[in-house]
């Protein structure tokens, strides 16, 4: 790990930061969190615009910064290329002039041909002399993105950079980030409360709130088996049901919501009788054919209380008959017909093993 971005960053004013993380040559993780998480401050802070009181940060085998050792290197000397989330161009300069201010050191004629080349890379060919105001949104984000990389940086930072474009732009730039980032080999930080935008682009996760980190890992993992019943629902989990451990079967682990109702999940070495809250996940849910009445583990009725149409799928509200929780869910259109699922009829579900994570009840 001697080439990641290594962050450790400590304080208790005017901020509160517990930050650990790293991210590796070629890895994107994204920082995630609600408003006034300090994701922002973590980024400026490795950009040497925010000083923290205790911490080091370390980046392809330097340190930028180790308080103990009174080393803060200022952001002229930290390789540092950064995106802000509403551009930062300067309007009087034209694209190119743009991404030639990030390479002062290198002699006029190189650094319009290096300009060029990242403006070819990042897709705005032909756009080169327009200034940011005859530009699009996703335009001048492809200018930033190419000053940014032209300093060949060490590490790129990203602050919320799609947030101010449109849905279908987004989709556009997301493809063009995942390409180009195929020839990046360089720690990338993604700043972002969108929990798609993470599963588009990031590979790791680390999750934040009130300036600590509360879980980091691979992007899945954390989104799929969160470690508490805070980080579910910071991750905006809403299938989240209490149940108690009733006993260990072969590879599973089996869990009663109610004198009727028992699922079975993955195995765990969870005691029996312990409290547990299980997260079931909507893509685990199936609803059975009218025509079908199993009963038995991960089987469950109850009754539609919403269905509403969103585009091709329709998304369903579903409580249960044994349990005061209701299940949301989405299937296609065409099967909501087939089944003629509406609001108010009674519906029988069955729940995947593997899309049910138990979390353990604290204390």
């Amino acid at each position: 790990m001697s080439d990641a971005l290594q962050v450790n960053l400590q304080q208790n004013q005017p901020i509160s930061l517990d930050i650990d993380f790293a991210c590796k040559p070629g890895e994107l993780l994204a920082l995630v969190g609600p408003s006034g998480s300090g994701k922002s401050t973590v980024l400026r802070a490795i950009a040497g615009l925010q000083h923290i009181s205790n911490g080091t940060i370390k980046c392809a085998g330097r340190l930028w910064q180790d308080t103990e050792s009174a080393i803060n290197l200022p952001t002229q000397r930290r390789r540092v290329g950064m995106v802000f989330q509403h551009y930062a161009l300067f309007p009087h300069k034209s694209a190119l002039d743009n991404v030639m201010l990030a390479m002062q050191e290198l002699p006029a004629r190189q650094r319009r041909e290096q300009a060029e080349d990242w403006l070819h890379r990042t897709n705005m060919t032909g756009l080169e002399m327009r200034k940011p105001a005859q530009l699009s949104g996703g335009q001048r984000q492809r200018v930033a993105l190419a000053r940014a990389l032209a300093r060949n940086p060490d590490v790129l930072l990203l602050d919320e950079p799609f947030s101010a474009v449109d849905q279908q732009t987004r989709r556009i730039l997301y493809r063009e980030l995942a390409q180009l980032r195929a020839s990046l080999n360089i720690p990338m930080i993604l700043v972002t409360h969108d929990i798609h935008e993470v599963q588009q682009l990031a590979d790791s996760l680390c999750l934040m709130h009130r300036g600590r980190t509360l879980q980091y890992g691979p992007v899945q993992d954390v989104l799929s088996t969160p470690v508490n019943k805070e980080i579910a629902k910071l991750l905006g989990h809403q299938n989240l049901v209490k149940a108690t451990v009733s006993r260990q079967v072969d590879s599973h682990t089996e869990y009663r919501l109610s004198d009727a109702d028992i699922l079975r999940g993955p195995r765990t070495d969870l005691a029996q009788g312990a409290t547990v809250t299980l997260l079931i996940s909507p893509s685990a849910i199936n609803i059975n054919r009218p025509d079908e009445t199993e009963t038995g583990p991960n089987q469950l009725q109850g009754i539609v209380r919403d269905a509403v149409g969103m585009g091709d799928e329709l998304s369903i509200r579903f409580h249960l008959n044994n349990v005061t929780k209701s299940l949301r869910f989405r299937i296609p259109v065409h099967l909501a017909r087939e089944h003629k699922v509406e609001s108010g009829i009674a519906l029988a579900i069955n729940i995947r093993t593997s899309g049910i994570h138990a979390i353990a009840d604290a204390g």
